[in-house]
């Protein structure tokens, strides 16, 4: 089911399976900012990663002396979520446990996702609650892919990523064929934080930041100028897009967490970036999407 909020500047649609952010337009030109989904490129929009981000080391995670399976970016992303609450300017919807999760995932949670409209702003709040008697290890993030060019007559290759503050990124690499981090970095130089999109940027998978180098990324035109920037307080995060140029979009996603290590051999609690929750506690975290003006 798809719901529809719309708010005095912008309106999004949201698809109950997955929670996932459909679409986000301008309400005073009708311009939409999210990637159209074509299944020949990517046919997700903007996924909610949990309770893991990126792939697993052969697929699969140790608790507690048990190996259980997990497929890349867990399956919070395939399951239908509850509209929990409605309000004039937000949505907020709701994921359980159940018997089924609990075969991948043993834990007792709740997920809520949320997506308030202020201004020309989205922001998307994840609250992740402990139901169980144990502590939690988990991973979320979001995975939001953004019309990339803007306008039809330009491609992807014409625009540049502003990374504000910074003049370079040091990305870790993702080896394209088992998509773990194989311990190798690779340093960007920025002109004024600006990084051109090049047919070969994303050959090796997704740019991965690590360490908060940066908190806000704007996607912009041939002229340099932003149309919609992410803001967030991460510890990090990614910007992909497929490696065909002719894939008109780039995600710019914030991460609580990230793939294996090629070197990785312990249990859920010694991963990167995992993140813990003591049982009844809750887990708050927020990013935001802001149209430019443009």
């Amino acid at each position: 089911m798809i719901y529809v909020l719309k708010g005095e500047q912008i309106s999004i649609q949201v698809e109950s399976k997955g929670a996932e952010l459909r679409s986000l337009k301008d309400n005073q030109n009708n311009r939409e900012y999210m990637w159209c989904a074509d299944a020949k490129y990517w046919g997700k929009t903007s996924p909610i990663l949990f309770p893991f981000i990126g792939m697993l080391k052969n697929g699969e995670y140790s608790f507690g002396g048990k190996t259980y399976k997990m497929t890349k970016h867990g399956f919070a992303r395939d399951m239908e979520f509850a509209l929990a609450d409605r309000t004039d300017n937000s949505l907020v919807f709701a994921l359980e446990d159940t018997e089924r999760t609990r075969e991948m995932f043993p834990f007792r949670f709740r997920l809520e996702n949320e997506y308030r409209i202020v201004g020309k702003n989205l922001k998307i709040k994840w609250r992740v609650y402990n139901k169980d008697t144990k502590k939690m290890y988990f991973s979320i993030g979001g995975h939001p892919a953004f019309a990339c060019p803007l306008k039809e007559e330009l491609k992807r290759t014409d625009c540049y990523i502003k990374f504000y503050g910074l003049d370079e990124i040091n990305t870790t690499i993702i080896d394209i064929n088992t998509g773990l981090v194989n311990g190798k970095h690779k340093i960007y130089q920025l002109e004024q934080g600006f990084l051109p999109i090049t047919e070969s940027l994303f050959d090796n998978d997704a740019l991965v930041l690590e360490n908060h180098q940066t908190h806000k990324v704007s996607l912009c035109d041939e002229r340099k100028r932003p149309y919609l920037s992410v803001k967030f307080d991460v510890p990090l995060f990614g910007v992909w897009s497929m490696p065909d140029s002719k894939a008109s979009y780039v995600c710019i996603e914030p991460w609580y967490g990230r793939c294996d290590s090629f070197d990785f051999a312990g249990e859920i609690q010694d991963r990167d970036w995992t993140n813990s929750l003591e049982a009844g506690d809750v887990f708050e975290k927020e990013y935001e999407i802001k149209i430019e003006a443009y």
